[in-house]
């Protein structure tokens, strides 16, 4: 019996993205800008748009915008808690995922001093870093890095025992490196922080739209996403585990709830942004198949995979042929986001990507995209870093071919 081959739905997909109907200087634009937010979904405009057109409100009233308003943003805990396996009650939005980071951060540091140790990466985006470096300094708590290898762009985990001791009170790491794309053995590193009795903070932003999240499996405890990043607006999340975030005790006004998740989310919240956080991952589930909605999750982000590696691997065996290119990858054993970092001899990463725009409607990005310790390790700040290029569901193997064109041209 021949088995049924599912084939990609890219046409179906792209109508979907108002975005992509965009010109530029008279031809279409194509976006591969995606590792710094991706295009959002028609099915999450409308969404902010039908609830903003409807009457927004704040909580806690006694009149039918009220009650909407709760809805939507349960309704959104929800369908996260099937995107990334965790407890509804257990995550909470803030106004990106930096702000709720610093936040979190300040609020366990309170219970820090000296004799404390944390733990962070040179591979991390500075969110992930930075947000507990302040903290340490402010507590007089010990900081450990743990590095990365410049020649393979992966983690060195082989003094993980020593790096993680019983002074280590946190471990913060991210899933997957938002400038070389590489996907990081957080397991490995959070079973070494429980073995302590450590917290692990994880960085999933980048990770996100690329690959499925387990929190279970990887043994976080605080878990960080921004839905700008898988095709929603912008929205930060954070998931922590129950029995951390009931003792956690953040800063906030004295009025404001003390039971989690409220507590955490200081202000009124972004409630037509987080009406378009649930058609963003119900997209995602509508590539897939399954019984429940985690499984459909599930199928379809293996079809996102799947669809977004094929191309990933054009663009870099196409870029790898070329003399002028140098490529910042791991080898082909370590898996990868579709994010790919090079630079091009005799021109700034700024010059290439503004002749890619202007010249070919092509949008790809420059910089270190805070990923700047990494940066300094490679000797790329001080070039301009590097012309980042990322692939997203929408995008296409004819769009891979017109950027591999262009590129040859310089």
């Amino acid at each position: 019996m021949s088995q049924k081959v599912q084939v990609y739905p890219i046409k179906e997909i792209r109508n979907q993205f108002p975005a992509l109907k965009r010109e530029f200087n008279g031809g279409e634009v194509v976006y591969f800008d995606g590792p710094g937010g991706s295009q959002v979904v028609k099915s999450s405009i409308e969404a902010i748009t039908k609830y903003m057109e409807n009457g927004g409100a704040n909580l806690h009233g006694s009149f039918p915008s009220s009650h909407e308003t709760e809805e939507i943003i349960a309704n959104a805990k929800a369908i996260i808690s099937d995107f990334l396996n965790v407890k509804p009650e257990e995550i909470a939005f803030g106004a990106n995922m930096t702000t709720l980071a610093l936040s979190i951060a300040r609020a366990l540091g309170r219970k820090w001093g000296k004799g404390d140790e944390i733990v962070v990466t040179e591979i991390d985006h500075r969110a992930n870093v930075d947000t507990w470096l302040t903290m340490a300094e402010d507590r007089g708590v010990t900081v450990k890095w743990i590095k990365v290898d410049p020649d393979t762009l992966t983690l060195k985990l082989d003094n993980l025992n020593e790096m993680i001791n019983e002074n280590t009170r946190l471990v913060a790491v991210g899933l997957a490196s938002n400038a070389v794309g590489t996907i990081n053995d957080v397991e490995t590193v959070a079973k070494r922080a429980k073995d302590v009795g450590a917290l692990v903070a994880v960085d999933a932003v980048h990770a996100a739209p690329h690959i499925a999240i387990d929190r279970e499996q990887m043994g976080a405890d605080i878990l960080l996403c921004s839905s700008y990043k898988f095709f929603g607006p912008h929205v930060g999340i954070a998931a922590i585990r129950k029995n951390i975030f009931e003792n956690l005790n953040p800063f906030k006004l004295s009025p404001a709830p003390t039971y989690i998740p409220d507590k955490l989310e200081t202000g009124t919240l972004n409630h037509e942004g987080i009406a378009g956080i649930s058609p963003a991952i119900e997209f995602i589930a509508s590539l897939g198949e399954g019984e429940t909605r985690r499984e459909r999750i599930l199928s379809g982000l293996k079809q996102i995979e799947a669809h977004e590696n094929k191309l990933a691997d054009k663009m870099r065996a196409g870029l790898a042929k070329m003399d002028k290119i140098t490529l910042y990858q791991a080898d082909s054993s370590v898996p990868k986001t579709p994010t790919i970092a090079f630079t091009i001899d005799g021109y700034t990463p700024q010059e290439i990507c503004r002749k890619l725009s202007e010249e070919h409607g092509i949008f790809v990005a420059d910089g270190h995209f805070y990923a700047s310790t990494l940066g300094d390790i490679l000797g790329i700040n001080e070039k301009g870093g590097w012309i980042r290029a990322g692939l997203a569901p929408y995008n296409s193997e004819e769009e891979v071919e017109r950027f591999l064109n262009a590129i040859k041209q310089y």
